[in-house]
């Protein structure tokens, strides 16, 4: 596959029109209710994007007349209690979030996905071809449209503007620059560290992955593992010497919530992952520092600059869904230009062209988040992850890597632990009927 793939993401008010005249018509609705008395049962992750739309869910069952049950749940607490009620078939989930790179292969192989060719082909102003072509075919496969894109994200890397102002520093543009900023910035004595990011086995895959590429390194190349090169040790090493030696206590059970509350209290001088994920940091209810944020491109590399862009989320209906049309209809709704604008403005970076190329929505966002998309789009990755069906079971084990490297400092002997993570990648894709024939 070509790591680098350019991604060109660059990314009316309805009124009701109830019955008048007679005394015997029905006073006005809101909307034409064409969803009462529907249930609908929405499985979200916790995620700055269903955040932002909670909030506007009123909106869309005062318009359809339609209840809206929704839960959330972690990321693997989501993707376990889909499989769990997928499996037994008998699941009321009309729609839920998905990822694509994660467990888009297999959800596809056990058709827990409706198509939505059909609806969409119907959809008139929603607007299919608002969203790119590289977008629109993550979510496809063989033909069929089985999710609708609703975040894009990016490796970016968040830094404390007034502590760089007070250090006389400017934003890192290269993975030794990167290092020499965590070093000057990092003052545990004084409870302020100088970077963090994931840790925490698996989820710190994704996070590595630019380094990675930055680094000179793939996950996978001809359909077999390639994280046991001198170039993917090298990218182990660096990461786990800058987290050892400048992150905080504890690193190794951080997962993204943990690292942004770190942020957001104001005792961490940089963060690198996912753009998104500027949300919780920009919202005073939630941050101490939502004032002081800055955002910069991701450091180059020895091989250069190409981090990761990528679909990280979706919006699906299943496939077990007994209300597909009303489940359509939420769906179409959550990912409507509208609703993503909203979420836009709110910190999110979502999926729409337009959005991206309106100029009086890009003029409220947050100062740089626009900037560091047009720069990363021409250069950027388009995965974050080895691409296998038995990707959960491959990320883990390349997470062990991550975490002896974390430990140790880099400083540990990773090449045989390279080499054992390579070897179970391999056992994967050919179980699969992945791997280099």
């Amino acid at each position: 596959m070509n790591r680098f793939l350019v991604v060109l993401l660059v990314l009316g008010l309805m009124l009701s029109l109830a019955g008048c005249g007679g005394d015997k018509k029905e006073p006005a609705k809101s909307g034409d209710q064409k969803l009462a008395g529907k249930t609908i049962r929405v499985l979200m992750a916790n995620h700055p994007y269903p955040e932002a739309l909670k909030k506007l869910i009123p909106e869309f069952e005062k318009k359809t007349g339609a209840k809206v049950n929704l839960e959330s749940y972690t990321e693997d607490q989501l993707t376990q209690k889909l499989t769990v009620e997928f499996t037994s078939g008998k699941s009321n989930v009309d729609v839920f979030m998905t990822r694509p790179l994660q467990e888009g292969r297999l959800f596809t192989k056990n058709k827990w996905y409706e198509p939505l060719n059909a609806q969409i082909e119907k959809s008139g102003d929603w607007d299919w071809k608002d969203f790119p072509k590289s977008t629109a075919d993550a979510v496809t496969y063989s033909g069929s449209i089985n999710s609708v894109p609703i975040v894009t994200e990016w490796q970016t890397l968040f830094y404390r503007k007034d502590l760089f102002e007070k250090a006389g520093l400017k934003p890192p543009t290269t993975l030794e620059e990167l290092e020499a900023a965590a070093k000057k910035l990092h003052n545990p004595d004084a409870g302020m560290y100088g970077i963090v990011s994931r840790g925490q086995r698996a989820n710190a895959v994704t996070q590595l992955s630019s380094y990675l590429y930055n680094f000179g390194g793939d996950w996978i190349k001809d359909g077999k593992a390639v994280v046991d090169t001198p170039e993917a040790i090298k990218a182990f090493e660096y990461y786990g010497r800058l987290l050892h030696d400048y992150g905080p206590p504890g690193v190794t059970n951080m997962h993204w919530p943990q690292a942004q509350a770190l942020m957001a209290s104001g005792k961490v001088a940089m963060w690198t992952d996912a753009s998104t994920l500027l949300a919780g940091l920009i919202d005073p209810a939630k941050s101490q520092v939502a004032d002081k944020i800055g955002i910069a491109q991701f450091p180059a590399g020895p091989k250069g600059n190409h981090p990761f862009l990528v679909v990280p989320w979706a919006m699906s209906v299943s496939a077990q869904s007994q209300q597909k049309d009303a489940a359509w209809e939420f769906l179409k709704w959550a990912s409507s230009k509208e609703v993503m604008v909203k979420a836009q403005l709110a910190g999110n970076t979502t999926s729409r062209t337009s959005i991206w190329n309106d100029a009086e929505v890009v003029k409220k966002l947050y100062p740089g988040l626009a900037d560091d998309f047009k720069k990363v789009g021409p250069i950027a990755t388009p995965y974050d992850r080895p691409l296998m069906t038995a990707v959960v079971e491959a990320r883990d084990a390349i997470g062990e890597v991550i975490v002896k490297s974390i430990e140790s400092g880099g400083k540990a002997d990773l090449a045989d632990a390279a080499k054992k993570a390579a070897a179970k990648v391999d056992e994967l894709l050919n179980k699969a009927g992945e791997g280099k024939k």
